[in-house]
């Protein structure tokens, strides 16, 4: 007489509609289909998110297909049924109640079929050859019937986590441009539209990149970082055309210019002097060149600054090798944030430039969280003339969140 494969679980485990479900479709398993159980089992760990597993889960889903003796799953013989203590091992240890629970949630996900024997054991009947007639334990059917299914969620999974790698590329691509290419505006003293020059609009399209990029989330998605993605690119796109607008305008004004000259020496009759006629003086005194101003050190190291506030080194031309470096930078940044002179040099009267321009650095870290820099630049500087304010908790803040956000990530 044939044994009967049991439907339910044994004791006060409940039988649900997907645990028939997927019994049923176990049922449907063409006899002469093989997978190989270990891309199958690759294929699941990748889709793991689609699927509702853990990767404590697909540790006892790996254990158990240890148990089987063949590489390939096919044909009949697809129940394993080692013992919970036999598990536990290959689980490398996993605890007995931890080890049931990761065993109901691959029951609960359809990816193994409980087949209990009547008291609940684990075993095999073999017939006098020696060889299995039937067992009872976990069935590995189901890995056989939805082999295609896995496969389509994996690669799935791998081409969104692949867009997702390009956009975050082209998002910090657009980040680098934008910030250089914004630095090098008001450098340069480019007009950043037809009328008006530069410091007071280029902050404001700083304020328009420091706001779509304070949209992106801890914890980005493709569909959130898509739309990103696009208006950083159309920003970068619009400040690259003003940039060769205005060296278009500098070419044309350098050959009018040209040609102008050209124009005013073609009169033969009159050759300028080949060299200029200096008024004679006697005895005047030749003021000595001043040295130039040597850069004070900071209170801390510029490695350790920059650790902190590494989002200034964007706005540098080529890197910040130095105080000087640094503080060329912050020069830059300053009008950006909205800092007004006044409030600078009120700074510096109180800290020293380093310290002022550390400041400074801290408060464009910080970002959207500020909504007054100027302001909160003006408080500090008090603060600190009271003996209130001092760098080094500062700089450890933003130290300690920058390292908590790589963890979360």
């Amino acid at each position: 007489m044939e044994p009967r494969l049991s439907t339910t679980p044994f004791g006060r485990r409940s039988l649900t509609l997907a645990h028939v479900a997927s019994q049923a479709n176990a049922k449907t398993r063409p006899p002469e289909k093989a997978v190989h159980k270990w891309n199958i089992f690759r294929a699941i760990c990748t889709a793991k998110s689609a699927l509702g597993v853990t990767e404590r889960a697909l540790a006892v889903l790996d254990a158990l297909l240890s148990f089987h003796p063949e590489t390939v799953l096919t044909g009949e013989g697809l129940i394993v049924f080692p013992s919970n203590q036999q598990l536990s091992l290959r689980a490398h240890g996993m605890p007995m109640a931890t080890l049931r629970r990761h065993l109901a949630a691959l029951v609960d996900a359809g990816l193994i079929v409980r087949r209990d024997s009547p008291n609940g054991k684990r075993y095999a009947r073999k017939g006098r050859a020696g060889e299995i007639e039937f067992a009872f334990g976990f069935d590995l059917a189901p890995l056989v019937v939805r082999a295609e299914e896995f496969e389509a969620l994996a690669a799935e999974v791998e081409a969104e986590a692949r867009a997702l790698r390009l956009v975050r590329e082209r998002i910090t691509i657009c980040r680098r441009d934008i910030a250089k290419m914004i630095a090098t505006g008001i450098e340069e003293g480019v007009p950043s539209r037809l009328a008006g020059q530069g410091p007071a609009e280029w902050a404001e399209i700083h304020q328009i990149y420091r706001a779509i990029m304070a949209r992106v989330p801890r914890s980005p998605t493709l569909l959130t970082l898509e739309p990103i993605a696009e208006e950083l690119s159309l920003l970068a796109d619009e400040i690259l055309n003003i940039l060769e607008s205005h060296i278009k305008i500098q070419n044309m004004s350098g050959n009018e210019s040209h040609i102008e000259r050209h124009k005013q020496n073609s009169n033969l009759d009159t050759l300028p002097d080949l060299e200029p006629c200096f008024p004679e003086s006697r005895g005047v005194d030749v003021a000595p060149v001043p040295e130039p101003k040597r850069v004070p050190e900071g209170s801390f190291p510029l490695g350790m600054v920059l650790d902190a506030c590494p989002d200034l080194i964007d706005y540098s031309k080529g890197g910040i090798a130095s105080w000087r470096d640094f503080l060329a930078t912050v020069a830059v940044v300053r009008p950006m944030l909205g800092i007004s002179p006044s409030a600078w040099e009120d700074a510096i009267g109180v800290m020293d430039e380093v310290q002022a321009s550390v400041v400074v650095a801290a408060i464009l870290q910080r970002g959207e969280a500020i909504s007054s820099a100027g302001g909160y630049l003006r408080e500090l500087t008090r603060k600190a003339q009271a003996n209130e304010f001092s760098l080094g908790p500062m700089l450890m803040a933003l130290i300690g969140s920058r390292k908590r956000e790589k963890k979360r990530a």
